[in-house]
Parts: C-alpha cells; sequence; structure tokens
C-alpha cells in the first residue's frame, strides 16, 4: 500500500520533477559555458556542488510533500477497498491542497445527494408496500361478501323478484368496491410514469363531472344521493387523470354521506376565468372532516377519524388525487364543517399544464 501510494504520488509529479531537472540542466550548462569564457571564474567543484545542492532540495521537496499528503492517499486506498459501504467517501478528510478539498467537497455532495435518491426510492418503496398489503386487505371484504351472497342466492333461491333484486344490487355494490380498488391500484403503478401516460387538451370539465356522476348513478340513488351540476367550464388538462381525480371525489362523497338517513346532495361547482383557467368545486352534505385533521388529509395511508369509524377508507384517494393535480399543474385544496359538508376545489391556472413536475402531496384522510 505504501510503495503503490508513493507510485502514485511520483507519477502525478513526474511532469514538475521534469522540468525541475530540465531547469538544474540548463542552469548547470549555463555555469560551464561561463567557465569555458572566462576560465578560472567558475571552478567545477562549484557546479557540482550546485547540481548535488539542487538534487537534494528537490528530493526533500517530494519527501515532506509525500509525507504531508500520505494520510490523505491512505484514506483514499481505504475508502476505495470500502466502496461498497454507502459511507465509504466520509472517510477522506485529510485533505491538503485546494484541488484535494475541492474533490473531497465534491465527493460529499455526490453523497449527500444519492443517500436522498436513495431515500426517496425506499419510501417510494415503503408507500408502494404498504398500499400493496392495505389493498389486498381491503380486496378482501368485497370479495368474501360477493361469495357469501352467492351462497345465501344457492340455499335461499330468492323467493320474490324484490328479493332477487336486492340481492343483485349488493352483488354489483361490491363488484363495483372492487372495481375502484383495481383502478386505484393501477393509477398507483402508473404515477411513476406519469408523463408518459399524459394527454393534454382543452376539456370540458362540466361533460366530465356529467360522465363521473352517471358511473355513480347507482349508488347516488340507492344512497339517496342528488349530484347536481352547476356552470360550464373549459380548462386544459388530461381527461383520464382527471376522471380518476373526480371519482375520488365521489367516492368519498358518497362513502362519507351515505350514513346520514335524509336526502344529500353532491354539487359540482363549475366557473371559469377570464384568462383561460378555470375552478371546480365538490361538495357534499356529507359527515365532514374535523379541523385538526385537514392538514394531514394528503397524506399517504392518512385516514382519520372518519375513515377509522368506517372501515373502508385506504388513505390513499385524496394522496393521488393531490399527487395528480400536482403534477398537472392543477392546485388542489380543502375545506370542511365536521358533521355538515366537505368541498374540494380543483383550480386550473392557465398554462399551470406546462409546469409538469413532482410536488409534494399528502393523502385521504376520509
Amino acid at each position: 500500500m505504501r510503495g503503490l501510494s508513493l507510485a502514485l504520488f511520483l507519477r502525478d509529479r513526474l511532469l514538475f520533477i521534469v522540468m525541475a531537472l530540465l531547469i538544474v540542466l540548463l542552469s548547470v550548462s549555463m555555469l560551464l559555458l561561463e567557465r569555458e569564457r572566462y576560465p578560472g571564474l567558475v571552478e567545477l567543484g562549484t557546479v557540482f556542488y550546485f547540481m548535488v545542492l539542487a538534487l537534494f532540495f528537490l528530493g526533500i521537496w517530494l519527501a515532506v510533500d509525500y509525507v504531508r499528503q500520505r494520510a490523505y492517499f491512505k484514506q483514499l486506498f481505504d475508502a476505495i477497498q470500502r466502496s461498497e459501504e454507502l459511507q465509504a467517501t466520509t472517510i477522506i478528510n485529510a485533505t491538503v491542497t485546494q484541488e484535494q478539498k475541492l474533490v473531497s467537497r465534491m465527493l460529499e455532495e455526490q453523497n449527500r445527494a444519492y443517500l436522498n435518491e436513495l431515500g426517496k426510492y425506499r419510501r417510494q418503496q415503503e408507500l408502494h408496500n404498504h398500499f400493496v398489503l392495505q389493498w389486498v386487505h381491503h380486496m378482501k371484504t368485497p370479495v368474501s361478501v360477493v361469495d357469501l351472497l352467492a351462497q345465501e342466492a344457492l340455499q335461499k333461491q330468492a323467493s320474490s323478484q324484490e328479493e332477487q333484486r336486492l340481492l343483485a344490487l349488493s352483488l354489483q355494490e361490491e363488484t363495483d368496491r372492487m372495481m375502484r380498488g383495481l383502478e386505484m391500484m393501477l393509477y398507483t403503478a402508473r404515477l411513476d410514469k406519469f408523463e408518459i401516460d399524459l394527454h393534454v387538451k382543452q376539456t370540458a370539465l362540466h361533460e366530465l363531472a356529467r360522465n363521473v356522476v352517471n358511473a355513480h348513478k347507482k349508488l347516488c340513488i340507492r344512497h339517496s344521493i342528488f349530484p347536481r351540476i352547476d356552470g360550464e367550464a373549459w380548462v386544459e388538462t388530461d381527461e383520464k387523470w382527471m376522471t380518476f381525480v373526480l371519482n375520488q371525489f365521489v367516492s368519498n362523497a358518497i362513502k362519507y354521506s351515505k350514513s346520514k338517513a335524509s336526502a344529500k346532495k353532491i354539487v359540482f361547482a363549475l366557473e371559469a376565468f377570464e384568462n383561460g383557467g378555470g375552478k371546480l368545486t365538490v361538495s357534499d352534505e356529507g359527515i365532514g372532516i374535523a379541523a385538526h385533521e385537514l392538514p394531514r388529509i394528503f397524506d399517504p395511508f392518512f385516514t382519520g377519524e372518519n375513515g377509522r369509524t368506517t372501515g373502508e377508507s385506504t388513505g390513499m384517494g385524496l394522496y393521488l388525487a393531490k399527487q395528480v393535480c400536482n403534477r398537472l399543474g392543477h392546485s388542489l385544496s380543502v375545506s370542511s364543517v365536521l358533521g355538515e359538508s366537505t368541498a374540494l376545489t380543483v383550480t386550473f391556472n392557465p398554462r399551470g399544464i406546462h409546469l409538469l413536475g413532482s410536488h409534494e402531496g399528502g393523502s385521504d384522510a376520509r
């Protein structure tokens, strides 16, 4: 190790050594020429003494410089041998020259950036694994219910049309739950490749809202929920991703409104801006969200008190909606009155769609 570091040290200074030797040689040559021109002015011993002295000081300088930097070389080789360790570069701290200090600083910055990226990747993996486990758990419930309903149908042989209708509705509701779970799983997987699965165009929000309402009309009728669309707006967005976002809003509205016995409303309020943007507010008359939980509703896997009470929340719906809105350049906000209503507002900023990027979002508290 010592010989190798010394060899590297001398090789890195080879050009300097050659230049120093050329200067000594040139100086000796000048002294010899002066001796020939003026005999007796410069003795041969003086020339020899000068040459030895110059080489001595060159050797002394190289030895001192090597001793000064030997610790740096040792740490460098140790770091190379421990290159599989994440913190290997942190042991290089015996820097001497400004160049070495700059290299060490660069390694520290690169190591910090690498650890940050690794931390983000691990966090994403943890979220993904947690969501998969939670998704599997939630899918077990509708599958079990469908199985029980099928067994009941085989055993009882539903005697009336009303019983058959109720059985069919129950089966359909459970299959809808499974379809929504599968859709959420699919969109979660697509979110990592968001830019690839993106088609931005001028979109009629009122038509988008109407399609989402039609997809949920059976559940709305069953739970006495009456949707209403007020206004019209055209905005730049991705129709498929915004449909997914609105599906999360309506699913939450139904989920947390159906426990109320009286008739309820879901209102889509649309507003068009003169500069090309717009705003969509989806408000329900459900059980609302507690004020202290509002700051956390966009955090992943946060279900809140309502989610724990109903047992149907995955804590991912509003998180994914927030992520999609951020990446589309839209802003998403929420307001709620506990026990009365909840309103989710998407603001479509003009030209905001061109600011595609990853932003921190949060999760579904509902």
